[in-house]
């Protein structure tokens, strides 16, 4: 149940908070979009259950016992997190032998934190790009194993977006590969050279419009 706002909350409480931070046009426009792909079946659950792929229903904190009990009942190899808004410790982050990675669509140490592609585009930066790394009990801070660039040019924040999210789901892809062939090779990602943003205000979205 990934929120944009950092934290669990209700579809109410995240459609209320992006009408009164985005504006009317905005919220239209994505609302829309949801209603789209819902109706379309164009989401990860419909594609899931298509592929025959189980479900795993957490109603815990990610970090619970229970909920560690629970993926670990799967065995997997190595976890992979998109969307996630908890922040994961010991024993999650260890409890696949080959890791737990994640997508961050900027380049990291740069723009840790949340909607980065808002971020960049307010403060006018030429370029950014994705990043895959190994979850560690920061946030967006572990090593990097895959990170490419991409030029904003005169790109509009939903294009910026479509065009950052398919980078890094093949970035991912990529990550896979070689976390699978033991041939990754880790890019640092230092405190000293990062910088965080958390959700934007009502006084930043105007400022970027």
């Amino acid at each position: 149940k990934a929120s944009p706002f950092g934290k669990k909350e209700s579809f109410f409480q995240k459609a209320r908070n992006t009408l009164q931070i985005f504006g009317l046009k905005f919220f239209l426009y994505y609302s829309w979009l949801f209603v789209k792909h819902t109706l379309m079946g164009n989401n990860p659950r419909t594609f899931l259950k298509k592929m025959g792929i189980p479900i795993i229903e957490l109603d815990r904190n990610i970090n619970h016992p229970e909920s560690v009990a629970t993926i670990k009942r799967y065995e997997p190899d190595l976890l992979v997190s998109i969307l996630g808004n908890q922040i994961f410790k010991d024993p999650i982050i260890n409890l696949a032998p080959k890791g737990c990675i994640n997508l961050h669509t900027a380049l990291l140490p740069k723009y840790r934190g949340l909607m980065p592609t808002f971020w960049v585009l307010k403060n006018n930066e030429s370029k950014t790009g994705v990043s895959v790394f190994f979850v560690d009990e920061g946030i967006d801070s572990g090593p990097i194993i895959v990170q490419k660039e991409v030029e904003i040019g005169e790109k509009t924040q939903a294009e910026l977006i479509r065009e950052t999210k398919r980078i890094g789901i093949e970035a991912v892809a990529e990550a896979i590969d070689l976390i699978a062939e033991d041939r990754e090779e880790l890019i640092p990602n230092p405190k000293e050279a990062s910088t965080y943003f958390s959700f934007p205000k009502k006084e930043d979205v105007r400022a970027f419009k």
